[in-house]
């Protein structure tokens, strides 16, 4: 695992109140038990965490460009966004 996954995956569990070998990068969010409401927190730890802006529509979740359903896919927008932002 890289740093930013690391750091992902201890907010997700943080979040979600699991221990951290509990979230793998192919589980669910849904399955962490992150609800839309924890699911706004988590972004908002997430670009606290990182210093970037996560775009994301709770009211339309599934219309946005990136991919929230796994722990794997979270990483992957966040690598995606710091390398936007360094870029």
């Amino acid at each position: 695992m890289n740093g930013v996954q690391n750091r992902v995956i201890a907010i997700l569990a943080r979040q979600a109140m699991r221990d951290a070998t509990a979230v793998t990068p192919v589980a669910t969010l849904e399955s962490l038990g992150l609800d839309s409401l924890g699911l706004v927190e988590t972004i908002f730890a997430l670009e606290e965490e990182f210093d970037i802006s996560i775009p994301f529509n709770a009211a339309e979740a599934r219309a946005d460009a990136f991919d929230y359903s796994t722990v794997g896919a979270v990483v992957e927008v966040i690598e995606t966004l710091i390398a936007a932002k360094s870029g």
